[in-house]
């Protein structure tokens, strides 16, 4: 039986899209953390970030990956950027789940994620310094994962090497 893909990376890395098209390929459900929770709290991301801080959205994720993993069927799951530097969360999921890092540098993740909706953590005068930052302190963490796939490329390359690393090491 296929284990549960759970994509990683900096925010701008290209997680969501490629978690779609690789859901789609697979024919699995996805299930994208950050439009769940938005659609739940009925207000974006950052408004949530700014209402109940940044501790009480990280358990808000937490929970919303458990749920996810409950589902009967395996599924693409996308966390935000910041799930996989929670403790113990990249360690616990191994267990369920192919861990697959979406690696970019940060001045592409910065100029992907000036597009679509605000990015608390990115707030600021230097959305790339304060990417490298992100990164520094998350890659470590990012490093935990089963597999690294360069994103720099297209999003369709990025998306096809992720289905390649399913087919061949989770059982899709």
């Amino acid at each position: 039986m296929p284990r549960h893909l759970i994509l990683v990376g900096l925010p701008g890395s290209g997680k969501s899209t490629v978690g779609r098209q690789v859901a789609e390929e697979l024919g699995a459900p996805l299930f994208d953390i950050d439009s769940l929770l938005v659609r739940e709290m009925g207000m974006p991301v950052a408004q949530i970030f700014g209402m109940v801080g940044e501790p009480r959205f990280r358990e808000m994720e937490q929970k919303a990956v458990l749920a996810a993993v409950e589902a009967e069927e395996p599924a693409v799951i996308v966390p935000g950027g910041g799930w996989a530097a929670q403790p113990g969360q990249m360690h616990g999921a191994r267990a369920f789940a192919l861990l697959i890092y979406l690696r970019c540098m940060p001045s592409t993740a910065a100029k992907r994620a000036e597009v679509g909706e605000a990015r608390p953590l990115l707030a600021g005068t230097d959305p790339v310094e304060r990417m490298r930052h992100l990164l520094e302190a998350r890659e470590p963490f990012y490093k935990l994962a089963d597999f690294e796939v360069p994103a720099e490329r297209g999003m369709d390359q990025v998306a096809a090497g992720v289905v390649e690393l399913a087919r061949k090491h989770g059982g899709w």
